[in-house]
């Protein structure tokens, strides 16, 4: 049952945690085997190539998954946390499928690409079973949530960096192990008292959500946060290589952990602050100041490599730092039994974008080699300001 506005209602103290550590550990099938893919490839004998085909192969998998999820609104239809699971434990045994011995390009591609079906039912999910607990302060519980998500994916730099080496099967091994034991954490919560179910099968609902115009505002704000975030992850080691003071391999991977990872504590403060500013106004400040350090690539690449450095950690910091205040604005502008289908559905569009970026980004150097070509990605946060301003008006 809906608590009344008078009922107040706060959740257990365990409930955020536990959200969290599910979906640390369930996300960790997204990002740590990537360390490893090179001695994975290695180990089967395949080529240079398909590196980037198996990394691709989870994105694919996702966006195909989200919208068989948001079609089918499987995450308003059924128990969220019971979905969460499910995937969680389908992703664990798709994943550690790979250490099974003569593995092939064409079975590794179809592994990675059901893990990445089985993830469309763990992230955008987990953010609904927030929603379904937390009406106040869901800006504040989703920065913890995204921020988990951010550590995970800065986790295949860390591993590339320092002495510590574990063989590709253990890191295998151990994602399968740490999704397997989320999906089991969540599954201890019963549904929120905010979770409204879908009656019955509507196919129409993924359009349906779009008909609101604060939500539009969210969604396009989103699409452009999308839309210069993951192209600007993979390349900070290009951009560190590019300075001419850049150090060896274990210099470039420890800094791109560090920038990356500096996105986790900076979604709490956004998250926090919007308490105080609103989401709309932090994550405007955000998009504009991430906008700017696109512009400033080519400048920066001159200054010493101190400032270069830190310049790259602000960017780290406000690029990812408006993204649980997108998805606090999705969620919340969605009807109420719709709530699952719309994260989802703006989730696989987000992410569909990332490769239209990366794609567009990595052909643009082909043709014009040096740093002015990232002035491209300002056309994200571009986008995302407009599509806020336009709302507000």
């Amino acid at each position: 049952m809906e608590p009344t506005a008078q009922s107040a209602y706060r959740p257990p103290i365990y409930v955020l945690p536990v959200i969290v550590l599910a979906q640390f550990c369930g996300t960790s099938l997204w990002f740590a085997p990537n360390g490893v893919m090179e001695p994975l490839i290695a180990a089967y004998g395949l080529s240079e190539q398909a590196l980037g085909h198996l990394t691709a192969a989870v994105q694919l998998g996702f966006i195909g998954g989200t919208l068989v999820f948001a079609l089918l609104t499987l995450a308003d239809r059924f128990s969220p946390s019971r979905l969460f699971l499910v995937c969680a434990l389908l992703g664990a045994l798709c994943n550690a499928g790979m250490v099974l011995p003569g593995q092939t390009l064409p079975s590794l591609l179809l592994l990675r690409l059901a893990t990445g079906f089985f993830l469309a039912g763990i992230y955008p999910v987990g953010m609904k079973i927030a929603s379904d607990y937390y009406r106040e302060g869901l800006g504040t519980s989703l920065g913890y949530l995204v921020g988990a998500l951010v550590l995970g994916t800065a986790l295949p730099h860390l591993l590339r960096w320092g002495q510590f080496s574990p063989a590709w099967e253990t890191v295998v091994g151990i994602t399968s192990g740490l999704a397997a034991v989320g999906g089991m954490c969540i599954a201890f919560l019963p549904d929120g008292p905010y979770h409204k179910p879908m009656p019955v099968l509507d196919t129409k609902t993924m359009m349906r959500v779009f008909q609101n115009r604060e939500f539009q505002a969210a969604a396009f704000g989103y699409f452009g946060h999308m839309w210069e975030l993951y192209t600007l992850w993979a390349f900070v080691p290009v951009l560190l290589a590019m300075h001419p003071e850049a150090g060896s391999q274990g210099f470039i991977s420890l800094w791109s952990f560090l920038i990356l990872a500096i996105g986790g504590p900076a979604c709490v403060l956004a998250g926090y602050l919007a308490r105080v500013r609103g989401e709309k106004n932090v994550a405007r400040l955000a998009l504009i100041a991430s906008g700017v350090c696109c512009l400033l690539v080519p400048f920066a690449l001159a200054w010493d490599l101190p400032y270069f450095l830190a310049f790259l950690l602000f960017w780290g910091a406000v690029v990812i730092a408006d993204s649980p205040l997108f998805s606090t604005l999705v969620a919340r502008n969605a009807p109420p039994d719709s709530k699952g289908t719309a994260l989802t559905v703006v989730t696989s569009v987000g992410f569909a974008i990332t490769i239209l970026s990366l794609e567009s980004l990595s052909a643009l150097r082909t043709l014009w080699e040096g740093p002015a070509g990232f002035s491209l990605l300002v056309l994200g946060p571009v986008l995302g300001v407009f599509a806020l301003w336009r709302s507000v008006k």
